[in-house]
């Protein structure tokens, strides 16, 4: 049995970007969406929604009284800074 030759594609062609600064690596360009802004958005927004269990408890039972969810009550007061 013969082995077949395998033809790889043609390289996809890089658009044409300016010379890198000195310093840099040459590397490509990074993705915007795993940009140090995006690392520090996520981790706050974790952060946001860590709340000690008796708070969590108090916004869960105010909730339950306007007949809304704990998520929509807790985000109502990230969004306006003040208790319905």
């Amino acid at each position: 049995m013969r082995h077949r030759r395998r033809i790889h594609p043609p390289p996809r062609p890089v658009p044409d970007l300016p010379p890198p600064r000195p310093g840099h690596n040459g590397g490509p360009p990074l993705d915007p969406e795993e940009s140090w802004r995006g690392y520090v958005w996520r981790k706050k927004v974790k952060q946001a929604w860590k709340v000690p269990r008796e708070i969590a408890l108090r916004r869960l039972a105010r909730a339950e009284e306007l007949g809304m969810s704990y998520r929509e009550y807790t985000l109502e007061i990230m969004e306006r800074g003040r208790y319905l």
